[in-house]
């Protein structure tokens, strides 16, 4: 059974969960929260930690889930409280934590404060959300532009002639952080959930919760991205120190406080995590958004560590998520994601690991007609294959077109080969929990040839296993030379194991983790 440990998240390695894509129980074509129960056991023998569950609350669907109409229930298309509550139990049973989506920058249109706060600028309900008197011209109250679109920002109510603000789809209104009731209402999610046993959360675009007061017109170029200018005052940062009185409670340390800070200035996106009184984890988008290069990899890994040294905190590493391109697919190979897992798996930090990149899964080819999400996302979220057919397990009318080549890629396909992309995330998972030195030893980038990323992880006093372990990663298409230090391999792309004394040269997009 599980016990809340301070930060156990520092050793934790996180598995993100796309309920709708991940496992079916009742053969509606949608994943559900009985599915997720269903596959624990695949989580737990893969060696995660932790369990981090996008959105399942009560919604119309607009956003996926990113559009709630009820913060304390469970959509029907993914079960009810009850089987939320067995899945928080089963999860504990194996010894692992839950994380939940906090979603606290906006609503759907169809939650009762919006209902009530429509049509009406007296309503006392009005306040929970931004809105603004038209322009002179009677046109939006300025230039911000929404996300997965041209258009603005803001919508019209035409019963009471204000525009509503929406960074995201008008389906998704903006609340006002400043009105005390949202600030004390959404504290009161927070506890909703961790009295049913969540052990954290993980907020959604949290860097918008905080507008500029007077809502001035963005840069041009800046525009469709008005949350990089929100940083100028002050709101953010104090609602973020709220929140977090509201998580520590009586157990400081004890819950998660994780902020998806899309933001690519490192100082802005440093400043969530406060004097250790706002988020306790920032996402790194800056790393999220690194090329397959060697170069470029070593600039991120060597600004990341010195920045978040200075203010001896504790970094993110991620590589695929919901809404971005899979590692296959972006990076160009599966052979080049084989390697990008030893690269996440290995750093100081906590990795974050989408679900099926431990299959190697690549983009599913959805077409025009099949196409559901706004922002265009739908590839990197086709259903999870389970079963080594053409549709990975699911039913024909699953909500989404399954992966390509699903019945070879699936966790029944891989399960027995031990050179599978499954086995192989298997060993470095197993290879992390086991060496402390992997998962809180002193970080050190070392000399290497061109293409070629080199570092080492040392710990002076290990309580168990190596003190220093070198990782070599070949960006290249080349065989490199000199490019890593012969020794024991612990775990690699090519090879499960070797012998002492292995050769000091890398084959094209080889990655090798060994006791030099």
């Amino acid at each position: 059974m599980t016990e809340l440990t301070a930060q156990w998240w520092r050793d934790a390695v996180v598995y993100q969960v796309y309920p709708r894509s991940f496992c079916d129980s009742d053969g509606d074509g949608i994943g559900d929260l009985a599915g997720i129960e269903s596959k624990l056991d695949h989580l737990q023998w893969l060696g995660v930690d932790a369990v981090w569950l996008s959105p399942v609350y009560r919604s119309p669907m607009a956003d996926f889930g990113y559009d709630i109409s009820d913060h304390c229930d469970v959509d029907p298309v993914f079960g009810d409280l009850a089987a939320f509550d067995r899945l928080v139990a089963a999860v504990h049973d194996r010894d692992m934590f839950l994380v939940m989506d906090y979603v606290a920058n906006h609503t759907s249109d169809q939650h009762p404060w919006f209902r009530a706060a429509l049509g009406s600028a007296e309503s006392p309900d009005r306040r929970r959300y931004i809105w603004r008197d038209p322009a002179p011209d009677g046109g939006p109250p300025n230039n911000w532009i929404r996300a997965f679109s041209p258009e603005p920002a803001w919508t019209l109510d035409e019963s009471s002639g204000q525009y509503y603000l929406h960074l995201f789809l008008p389906e998704q209104p903006d609340l006002n952080w400043s009105d005390p009731r949202v600030r004390r209402d959404m504290g009161e999610v927070l506890r909703f959930w961790m009295d049913r046993g969540v052990d954290g959360f993980r907020a959604d675009v949290i860097h918008c919760i905080g507008k500029p007061e007077h809502l001035e017109d963005a840069p041009q170029d800046l525009a469709g991205l008005p949350a990089c200018i929100f940083d100028q005052g002050p709101g953010t940062h104090e609602c973020l120190r709220e929140l977090r009185r509201v998580i520590d409670g009586d157990s400081p340390e004890e819950h998660l406080f994780l902020g998806e800070t899309a933001v690519f200035d490192r100082r802005q996106q440093l400043s969530y995590l406060g004097d250790g009184d706002e988020l306790h984890l920032a996402f790194n988008f800056l790393a999220v958004h690194t090329r397959w290069d060697a170069a470029a990899w070593r600039s991120e890994l060597a600004a990341t560590y010195e920045a978040y040294g200075e203010l001896d905190a504790w970094p993110t590493w991620v590589l695929s998520n919901h809404d971005i391109p899979r590692q296959a697919t972006r990076f160009g190979s599966v052979a080049r994601a084989r390697a990008a897992a030893v690269l996440l798996l290995t750093q100081r930090g906590t990795p974050f690991l989408y679900q099926g990149e431990e299959l190697g899964l690549l983009d599913a080819e959805v077409p025009p007609h099949r196409q559901v999400d706004p922002g265009g996302r739908d590839g990197c979220r086709a259903p999870m294959p389970w079963s080594a057919d053409e549709r990975g397990g699911w039913v024909p009318d699953m909500w989404l077109p399954p992966p390509p080549s699903a019945a070879t890629v699936s966790v029944e396909a891989q399960r027995g080969d031990d050179g599978s992309m499954l086995a192989h995330h298997r060993r470095l998972l197993e290879l992390r929990r086991s060496l402390p030195v992997l998962r809180s030893g002193d970080f050190e980038l070392l000399d290497a040839p061109e293409g070629v990323l080199r570092y080492r992880r040392h710990l002076p006093d290990p309580a168990a296993g190596p003190h220093t372990i070198e990782v070599a990663i070949n960006f290249t298409a080349s065989v490199a030379r000199d490019a890593v230090s012969p020794g024991e391999q612990l775990a690699g792309t090519h090879h499960a194991g070797g012998p002492s004394g292995i050769s000091d040269t890398l084959l094209p997009d080889e990655a090798r983790v060994v006791v030099p």
